[in-house]
C-alpha cells in the first residue's frame, strides 16, 4: 500500500506549505481504481461505481448498529486509496500536531479539548468506520487507530483558520474494537468552494503510533452522498454550503474524480434527528 504524502488545496485558506497543484494532480490521478466493498454483518454495503461518471446521489441504509460483527469478514476488492492529507491535517506534517495532545483520543469530537474551548455547531452525525484487513480477505482489524478531521459547517478547519486558531474541535482518534469499528460523534461537514464534501482520515497500526504521529498505514478521505448533503445543506446554518455544492461534483472533484466506490459513505437518518455515516475501510 502506498504511504506517500501529498497536499490538498483549500481555495479559501492559505496553503504556504502546499507542494503545488501539479504534484497533487499527478499523485491523485495515478491511484488505482478500487471496486466496491461489500459489507456483511453490522454495516451496509458501500455504494458507488468505480468510474467518475458514477451516480453520486446513490445511497443505502445502514443496518442495525447493534448487530454482532466481531467475527465477520467482508468481501474486499482492494485497499482504500491513498489520498492527500491537505494543508490542514494537524498531524505534525504541516505545523501544529494535535495527535500528541492529551485528550485527542475521544469519541465525541464536536467540542475542543485541552486548553482550547468552543463547540462546532451543525447537524449531528455519527461516523462509523470498519477497518478490514485486505490481505486476510476482509477480517476486521482490532486495535488499529483512526484519526479523523474535517471542516465545520462554514468550511473552516480548526487550528488553521484565522478565527479558529484557539479551537481544536472536529479532530479525534479512536481505537478499533473487535469488529474493526471506530465511531465518532460530530457535526455534518460543510462544503467549501473547489471541493466535494468530505472527511479526512488516517489509519495507524495502533494508539501508540497514532498518538506519536508515526507509522501511518494510509491517509484517505470519505466522500459524502449528494442527496444527503442536499438534505443537510437545506437546514439553517448551511446556506453557503448549498450554494458551493452546486458548483462542484464527485466527477470533477480533484480527489474523487478517478473513482470513489471504496470511499463513498452510506447514510441513514434525517437532519432533524441526526445522520449516520458508515464506511468499510480496507487496509
Amino acid at each position: 500500500m502506498a504511504v506517500q504524502r501529498t497536499q490538498d488545496v483549500h481555495e479559501d485558506e492559505p496553503h504556504d506549505h502546499d507542494r503545488g497543484l501539479a504534484f497533487d494532480v499527478s499523485t491523485l490521478m495515478s491511484r488505482r481504481r478500487a471496486l466496491q466493498l461489500l459489507a456483511v454483518g453490522g454495516l451496509a454495503a458501500v455504494v458507488g461505481c468505480g468510474s467518475s461518471s458514477s451516480d453520486a446521489g446513490t445511497t443505502a441504509t445502514a443496518t442495525s448498529a447493534g448487530a454482532d460483527t466481531s467475527g465477520a469478514t467482508a468481501a474486499v476488492a482492494g485497499e482504500v486509496p491513498e489520498e492527500t492529507a491537505g494543508p490542514f491535517p494537524a498531524d505534525g506534517s504541516n505545523g501544529v500536531n494535535v495527535l500528541t495532545e492529551s485528550g485527542v483520543v475521544r469519541q465525541d469530537i464536536t467540542a475542543s479539548f485541552g486548553p482550547y474551548s468552543g463547540v462546532a455547531e451543525g447537524v449531528p452525525v455519527t461516523i462509523t468506520m470498519r477497518i478490514l484487513d485486505v490481505a486476510q480477505g476482509g477480517v476486521p482489524v482490532e486495535g488499529a487507530a483512526v484519526y479523523i478531521w474535517h471542516c465545520d459547517r462554514d468550511g473552516r478547519y480548526s487550528l488553521y483558520d484565522a478565527e479558529l486558531l484557539t479551537e481544536n474541535h472536529l479532530r479525534g482518534v479512536q481505537e478499533s474494537a473487535a469488529g474493526g469499528e471506530v465511531t465518532f460523534r460530530s457535526i455534518f461537514p460543510g462544503c467549501y468552494p473547489g471541493r466535494w464534501p468530505h472527511i479526512h482520515f488516517e489509519v495507524y497500526p495502533g494508539l501508540a503510533e497514532a498518538t506519536a504521529a508515526g507509522g501511518k498505514l494510509v491517509t484517505s478521505q470519505i466522500a459524502l452522498p449528494e442527496d444527503v448533503c442536499r438534505q443537510v445543506y437545506a437546514t439553517g446554518g448551511y446556506e453557503a454550503s448549498l450554494a458551493n455544492l452546486a458548483g462542484t461534483s464527485l466527477a470533477s472533484d480533484m480527489v474523487f474524480a478517478d473513482g470513489y466506490s471504496t470511499q463513498l459513505a452510506t447514510a441513514s437518518g434525517a437532519p432533524a434527528d441526526g445522520m449516520a455515516l458508515p464506511l468499510n475501510v480496507g487496509v
